[in-house]
């Protein structure tokens, strides 16, 4: 079975035999796929410089099962410019992508998330914010629901300076004392439902939460993203 072509970015690529390259590939209609690129590494491949991460390409493919067949790719436009700490906060997307997200699975908004992401990674000083949202559209994406404006306990509107405690598959309770790793402020939960984080609190407040929820997905294997990290920029993604 031959698709069409497809609108998708390259999350991660491996040498295959002597001159093919195996690569995970992220498309809008299809989610997550594991296509081989045959020959692609050969002197006259034409495809040596335009399979590459964070470059929009359209992609057509072949076969059924856990490994098709790339049949063409051309790129949309030239790849996202991305530096230093943007950059290694694009590769941390990237594998938490190939980590989380099952294959051949549907996710078009999320598809859309990521272009947002690379876009906005690309145009900041400060990679954080942009992180943070990709983190929560991911776990929107993956089912993970979790109401940030009201207390699961009496149901009512949280408020802008209570502190809630967040508590598996309840919810967020409203708590007295103050839990450095568990609690947040109302204010705090405001803004990661609006994804707006104005302040250094939110932007930790919401690091805090993403790293909870997502480590049932990441599991206790570590992500290899986070080692390519000098100490000084280690700080943002752990």
């Amino acid at each position: 079975m031959e698709e069409g072509l497809q609108r998708c970015f390259v999350l991660h690529r491996r040498p295959y035999s002597e001159s093919s390259l195996i690569l995970d590939v992220f498309s809008e209609e299809y989610g997550r796929l594991s296509i081989i690129s045959k020959g692609a590494r050969s002197k006259r491949s034409n495809l040596k410089g335009v399979l590459q991460a964070f470059t929009p390409l359209l992609m057509k493919w072949s076969g059924k099962g856990s490994m098709r067949t790339l049949r063409q790719a051309e790129t949309i436009s030239l790849g996202i410019p991305l530096t230093g700490i943007n950059l290694y906060s694009a590769m941390y997307i990237n594998e938490l992508l190939v980590r989380v997200v099952e294959q051949e699975t549907p996710y078009p908004a999320l598809f859309l998330d990521y272009l947002t992401a690379l876009t906005e990674l690309a145009q900041s000083t400060n990679p954080e914010p942009a992180l943070r949202r990709f983190e929560l559209a991911l776990l929107s994406a993956m089912g993970y629901g979790v109401d940030f404006l009201h207390c699961a306990g009496s149901g009512e509107m949280v408020s802008p300076e209570m502190t809630y405690r967040y508590r598996e598959q309840q919810g967020f309770m409203a708590f007295i004392r103050h839990d450095p790793l568990m609690s947040f402020k109302g204010n705090e939960l405001i803004a990661i439902s609006e994804r707006r984080f104005t302040t250094p609190e939110q932007l930790k407040a919401a690091k805090r939460f993403t790293r909870i929820a997502l480590k049932p997905y990441l599991g206790g294997k570590p992500l290899k993203s986070r080692e390519l990290f000098l100490p000084r920029t280690r700080s943002i993604l752990k």
